[in-house]
């Protein structure tokens, strides 16, 4: 089982979660890389993204901050 976490922060603090379970790897994977293809170019202030097993053991994770101009 891998679960694939979506963590938005708004510019007032406020925290969005997006979970989703996979029970492939593969799958698992490209939702994680989709996030973080969208949180590159988001306008929130941070976007992340993580993939855990089943054991909450962190298989990866990433993140884009983006900072006003």
């Amino acid at each position: 089982m891998y679960i694939v976490m979506e963590i938005q922060t708004n510019a007032n603090g406020t925290v969005g979660t997006l979970v989703t379970a996979y029970d492939n790897r593969d799958q698992a994977e490209s939702k994680y890389h989709t996030i973080l293809a969208a949180a590159a170019i988001s306008t929130l202030p941070v976007h992340a993204a993580v993939i855990l097993d089943e054991h909450g053991l962190i298989l990866a994770n990433g993140a884009y901050e983006h900072t006003e101009a």
